[in-house]
Formats: C-alpha cells, sequence, structure tokens
C-alpha cells in the first residue's frame, strides 16, 4: 500500500496524505486535486476503491432556478452551466413551474441523485416568510450549496447577489435627471428580500433627487407579478396615479408597461419613460430599445460556481453575502418629463 500511496503521489504531483484523504473519502481536498488523484490511479492501472466506483454522479451539480419563461434565469443558467462543464462538471437543471415539482421535492429528487453540490436561484431563500430550516436540514445532509439572488441571515451559506438598493438609485438617478417628478416603482410581492431592497433604494433616491417623504413615494409603488401582465397591470394604476416614468423590476414587467400606456394612447417615451431590470437577452432589440439597469449574470454566475466548488473542496467561502453592482444601460425608453404637467392637469 505504501508503495503504491507513492506511485500514486508521484504521478499526481500531491503528496501521499492526500492521496490517502482522497481514497477513503475524506474531506478537506480541492475538486480538482481530487480529479488529480483519481486521474493517477486510472493512468498507473490501479483499481479505484468501489467506494469511488460507485459515485457515478459525484460530477454532478444540480442547479434549481424559477420558471424560464423570463429571459434573465436561462441566461444565467448558461453561464454556470457552462463554468460547471469547464471544471469536468456536468450541471442538472431542475425548472420550478406553476403547479410542478416544489424547491422541496427538486432538492430530494437532486439529492437522491448524489449530486455535489446544489446552486439554488432565487428560490424559497428569497422569501422572508418560507422556512429556513430546510437548508440546515440540506445541509445536515452534506450536500454544500450556494444561493443566488435573495439573503437570509438565517441560512449559514454563501449568497451572490446583485444590488438591488443601488439599481432603483441608478434608475431614479437617471429619470430625475431627465426632468421627472411623478416616477413610480412597479415591483413583485412584498415578502421577497430583493423586492424589499429595491423599495428601499427606491425610497432613498427620491428622498435625495426630490427631496420625497418615505409617505408620498410609498404612495407611487405598485406591487404585482414578474411577468409582462403583472407589469402592464402596475403600469396601469401607476399611470393612473400621474406617473410620468416608471421603474420595473424586471424587463418583462417593463415590456408590460410599454404596452399598458400604448392602451391609453400614450407613446413610449414621448409620454412614458420606462425603465426595466435585468438586460435580459434580446431587450436591446424591442421598440422601443429598453432602457435597463443590468444584472452582471457573467460575473455572478461564475462566482456561484466557483463558490461552491470550494465548497465542495473543503475549503469553504465565508458565509455571506457577495454583492454585486448594476450598471444602467440608456436606450430608447426614456425621455425628458417636460411634459409631465400636461399628464397631471
Amino acid at each position: 500500500m505504501t508503495a503504491r500511496l507513492v506511485d500514486i503521489a508521484a504521478q499526481a504531483g500531491v503528496s501521499e496524505a492526500t492521496v490517502s484523504r482522497v481514497l477513503n473519502g475524506k474531506p478537506g481536498v480541492a475538486a480538482a486535486t481530487r480529479e488529480s488523484v483519481l486521474a493517477a490511479l486510472d493512468v498507473l492501472g490501479f483499481d479505484r476503491p468501489a467506494r469511488l466506483r460507485q459515485r457515478s454522479s459525484a460530477g454532478l451539480i444540480g442547479l434549481i432556478t424559477p420558471e424560464l419563461d423570463n429571459p434573465i434565469f436561462p441566461a444565467l443558467a448558461q453561464v454556470i452551466a457552462q463554468a460547471l462543464t469547464r471544471q469536468g462538471y456536468t450541471p442538472v437543471l431542475a425548472t420550478q413551474t406553476p403547479g410542478g415539482s416544489t424547491e422541496d421535492e427538486l432538492t430530494e429528487m437532486l439529492v437522491d441523485r448524489g449530486v455535489s453540490g446544489i446552486i439554488f436561484v432565487s428560490g424559497l431563500h428569497a422569501d422572508t416568510t418560507a422556512d429556513m430550516e430546510r437548508y440546515e436540514v440540506l445541509r445536515g445532509k452534506g450536500v454544500p450549496y450556494v444561493l443566488v439572488n435573495g439573503f437570509s441571515p438565517k441560512v449559514r451559506a454563501p449568497f451572490i447577489s446583485t444590488d438591488d438598493r443601488a439599481a432603483a438609485r441608478l434608475a431614479v438617478t437617471h429619470l430625475t435627471s431627465l426632468g421627472h417628478t411623478r416616477i413610480g416603482l412597479a415591483v413583485g410581492p412584498r415578502r421577497f428580500v430583493p423586492v424589499l431592497r429595491k423599495i428601499e433604494g427606491f425610497q432613498l433616491g427620491m428622498r435625495e433627487r426630490l427631496g420625497m417623504s418615505a409617505d408620498d413615494s410609498a404612495a407611487l409603488i405598485e406591487h404585482s407579478l414578474y411577468t409582462l401582465e403583472g407589469g402592464q397591470a402596475a403600469a396601469a394604476t401607476l399611470i393612473g396615479r400621474g406617473c410620468t416614468a416608471i421603474v420595473c423590476a424586471s424587463d418583462m414587467m417593463a415590456l408590460g408597461a410599454v404596452r399598458a400606456a400604448r392602451e391609453r394612447g400614450l407613446e413610449v417615451p414621448r409620454d412614458l419613460s420606462v425603465v426595466g431590470y435585468d438586460d435580459s437577452p434580446l431587450i436591446a432589440f424591442t421598440d422601443p430599445p429598453l432602457t435597463t439597469v443590468r444584472q452582471p449574470v457573467q460575473a455572478m454566475g461564475q462566482a456561484a460556481v466557483r463558490t461552491l466548488l470550494e465548497e465542495i473542496g473543503g475549503t469553504p467561502a465565508p458565509h455571506s453575502e457577495f454583492v454585486f453592482l448594476p450598471e444602467l444601460v440608456v436606450r430608447d425608453s426614456t425621455a425628458s418629463g417636460r411634459l409631465e404637467d400636461r399628464r397631471t392637469a
């Protein structure tokens, strides 16, 4: 056995102690190092230990996302899948759909298949009313995981998030610089962390730029669904309240806002300015091309994979939130608010 450890260690370029940890299935070895040791076994003609042969799914990584109707989710899934593939892992995409499998059911399915880890995107961790104990149960099963977009101090895990407060402030700053003073916010249900943060950023921006109190700006916030229809309904209400510009919590909601304006004989951006959120694929080619706040999908997806692989390798990242700054992308759906008095007369 000693001679074999020496040979394997030399072939893999690691210590004998590291080889021993891999062969005995011990934690504390990086994924790349583990793969090097297993490759050395194959090269030297040694049989892999039975426990390693049986773990045929050790290279699987679960990715749980919401429905894929919103283009931002397949875009993020693609970045994560590509990053995992480059590291030798096989991504397994599990999608939640209305009336379909729940997050807990999908998690159980992935765990039963022996995945090495799971990345959750905009899951129950983002819901302030959800029971976070489910994630502690998962940790107790020895499955590492990373949570994207949505933070809970009750969960001891790495989080990857866009700075939603900064996103809303960017949009408000842009619209007030164009002369708008009656700006609405169309967001999802209040129970979600990204929604609460966008509201904070929106109200802060309205106070900083227009001196508006929290009570006054709260009257310009409308909750709906993260869909085209949801955006349309929210925008219709905000237009009725005299808003000449609307900040939306997703690009899909923003497209709904454009539809709501046109149904009322208004033109975007002449009569109503609209700002989206995500900068999802093809949004630059809508009519009009949408001004939006871009989530740094590439950086976030790569960070999620890197953080998870560190967890799997036994060198876990800090159990904290890694926050990525968004970017305002100005296109043709926003313009001067000089005509707003005509709308509120």
